[in-house]
């Protein structure tokens, strides 16, 4: 999957580390690094010099996985599936900050779900 689409966006793979942790633990990474107090599913961690690689890191909460997955009645390998595609879209460059990025991006995740 990772390879399917960082192919498909025509950036060449050079390190991509997902972490799976707690909400406890994204929490303290997101008030140490981003200074929210608040869950999220994904932080993503660009460590690229070159737009055109992708090397970073992603830290996944499987609690807020599991619970989104219930909420929007998803299967959770598919939720889960779905946030390791939107923090790899987010190496790749795209943003979620505006409706129409969000839009964007859940466009793209849909897309590649669908491819696998």
């Amino acid at each position: 999957m990772i390879k399917l689409v960082s192919g498909m966006e025509s950036k060449k793979l050079i390190s991509f580390e997902i972490n799976l942790c707690s909400d406890k633990y994204i929490l303290k990474l997101n008030n140490k690094f981003l200074r929210h107090d608040y869950f999220t599913d994904i932080l993503t961690f660009d460590l690229s010099d070159n737009k055109d690689y992708i090397e970073g890191v992603i830290y996944i909460s499987v609690d807020r996985v599991l619970e989104n997955s219930k909420q929007l009645n998803e299967n959770k390998e598919t939720e889960l599936y779905r946030v390791i595609i939107h923090g790899l879209l987010h190496l790749i460059g795209y943003c979620d900050e505006t409706k129409k990025q969000k839009s964007n991006m859940r466009k793209l995740e849909n897309r590649y779900l669908d491819l696998i």
